[in-house]
């Protein structure tokens, strides 16, 4: 580890936060690919192809965790067993109405954002900038996400608060 020049103790830290992230991460996939395959109604066809989008995105990031993870010198989490037990996110049912579906990926992305914002806390005590800066990107992303989704379920007469 001393190749990058980082404290030890503090990676440790690094590591087990982004071992719970891979974690949600490893859910939240699932999730989307429940709700892709799962999806009917009349909104079926724009959110059979969003979800997609949204679980390709996923797995590019479920690799690019488990890849700083590595650059760390540790072992990332690869059983579904350890996720489903490190996750800060719960399964969901197939049987969901898009709306509940939608819902449910807000509150999972409210959840990602929490853990994604202490993993940049428990790096930057670390000095850990690499660490940051791949997962200020990724909230970011998932923020905007997340407007696009609640801008899908408001109603025509809500609107945006005026300045």
């Amino acid at each position: 580890m001393s190749y990058l020049g980082l404290d030890a103790k503090e990676t440790s830290n690094t590591v087990q936060e982004l071992n719970v992230l891979l974690a949600d991460y490893h859910l939240y996939y699932q999730k989307l690919r429940n709700y892709h395959w799962n999806v009917i109604g009349k909104n079926f066809f724009d959110l059979h192809e969003k979800f997609e989008e949204l679980y390709d995105d996923a797995k590019i990031k479920i690799d690019e965790i488990a890849e700083r993870i590595l650059t760390l010198r540790y072992q990332p989490t690869s059983n579904l067993s350890e996720y489903l037990e490190k996750s800060n996110l719960n399964e969901s049912k197939s049987d969901l109405s898009d709306s509940q579906m939608i819902k449910n990926l807000l509150d999972d992305h409210g959840t990602i954002l929490k853990q994604m914002r202490k993993v940049v806390e428990v790096a930057d005590k670390g000095g850990d900038e690499g660490t940051i800066d791949l997962i200020g990107a990724y909230i970011r992303e998932l923020e905007k996400t997340s407007w696009m989704l609640d801008a899908w379920k408001m109603k025509t007469s809500e609107q945006h608060k005026p300045v």
